[in-house]
């Protein structure tokens, strides 16, 4: 389930623009969405994230809770933005997984790969004000996709 929670990580990018690029999605974000286990039927997820920003505009850190009936995620991940290349490191403590992610982040549109020892997959992934999706695609691997919309909470 690693490789579905890295891609909420990636989710936090947004476009570049004059205001630094990670400031407005610290606090809370939530919502819902699927995941289709490769020898499954597709099962209703619901998931949490908190972001921090570390380093104003260029860096974060979160925490990702997502369950299902059959399945519980726990991710942290540090993502870097430097012009519009992403890199970063993740760690689901559920499954114990963990690796590194790549990819670029133009006018908010993400595309990242996303790799661990055992895992490999291609996300894509929108952010528009306070609402981000994703696709997540990892063929070969026991859960291979992942589609997830969420929110930003207000307080």
């Amino acid at each position: 389930m690693g490789i579905g929670a890295v891609c909420l990580a990636l989710v936090g990018t947004g476009p570049l623009s004059a205001e630094p690029v990670f400031d407005s999605l610290a606090g809370a974000w939530s919502g819902t969405g699927t995941m289709k286990p490769s020898d499954g039927p597709r099962e209703k997820v619901r998931c949490k994230v908190s972001y921090n920003v570390t380093r104003p505009g260029r860096s974060l850190t979160l925490d990702l809770r997502c369950a299902s009936d059959a399945y519980k995620m726990v991710l942290s991940a540090n993502i870097e933005q430097s012009g519009t290349e992403l890199s970063g490191n993740w760690f689901e403590s559920e499954y114990r997984q963990g690796g590194k992610v790549s990819g670029t982040n133009n006018d908010g549109l993400i595309e990242a790969r996303i790799e661990g020892n055992t895992v490999a997959a291609l996300v894509t992934i929108k952010t528009q004000s306070n609402r981000q999706s994703f696709l997540m695609e990892a063929p070969g691997s026991w859960m291979s996709e992942v589609a997830i919309e969420l929110k930003k909470e207000t307080r």
